[in-house]
């Protein structure tokens, strides 16, 4: 399986937004982007740098880094969570308009799960269960299987101690700082808004990496 976005440097580097801060409203405001892209993410980058200098696992990947997370401190899997999950939502969001699942993405989704709207309403559905921050998911698991999870804080389904296991070809952040500001307490609303910006192009690349040929 190949897993994206992950850095072989020993310092990691925050990548550029690939879109305006305003470039997805009115669904995700400029304010809450510009905050969560140059406060946040950054903030995890930085303090991922941190948490690893001078440790044996300096110069470690992301991948690495996962495999045996269970072990580092917890600010190595905070950060290294954070920065890994912050990297792939800004990049399964976009502008463009009207983007689609792939024919095989669309097959798999619907056999497993009777329809687009149907993921849909279980990936809401169990992102409005997690209780307090944390992210849901989609990932290839075995079998290349689709499967819906979710995670508390910046945990992701790579790590090697969580339940549900695999390879994240969507995310949603569910953490209050991703909606606040537009929608306050009213995560259905955010939940609901997002579905116009995912990057359906981006997440098949993702799902046909992911697949075990």
């Amino acid at each position: 399986m190949l897993l994206l976005s992950l850095s072989v440097s020993a310092q990691f580097v925050q990548k550029p937004l690939p879109y305006a801060y305003n470039a997805l409203e009115p669904y995700v405001d400029a304010t809450t982007m510009e905050i969560h892209y140059s406060k946040h993410h950054a903030g995890y980058v930085k303090n991922l740098n941190d948490a690893l200098k001078g440790t044996a696992e300096e110069k470690t990947n992301l991948e690495q880094l996962f495999s045996k997370i269970s072990i580092l401190p917890v600010a190595v899997r905070n950060n290294a969570g954070g920065h890994y999950n912050h990297e792939m939502f800004w990049s399964i969001l976009t502008p463009e308009k009207n983007t689609k699942p792939s024919a095989d993405l669309l097959k798999a989704i619907t056999d497993q799960f009777g329809s687009l709207e149907n993921l849909k309403q279980k990936l809401n559905q169990t992102a409005l269960s997690r209780f307090g921050s944390g992210w849901v998911w989609l990932c290839v698991s075995k079998g290349n299987k689709l499967e819906i999870s979710s995670t508390a804080n910046q945990d992701n389904p790579l790590m090697d101690d969580v339940q549900n296991k695999g390879v994240p070809v969507l995310c949603i952040d569910i953490w209050e700082h991703a909606y606040y500001l537009k929608y306050q307490n009213k995560r259905a609303d955010y939940l609901s808004a997002i579905w116009n910006v995912i990057n359906w192009n981006e997440v098949s690349a993702r799902y046909h990496s992911a697949l075990i040929k």
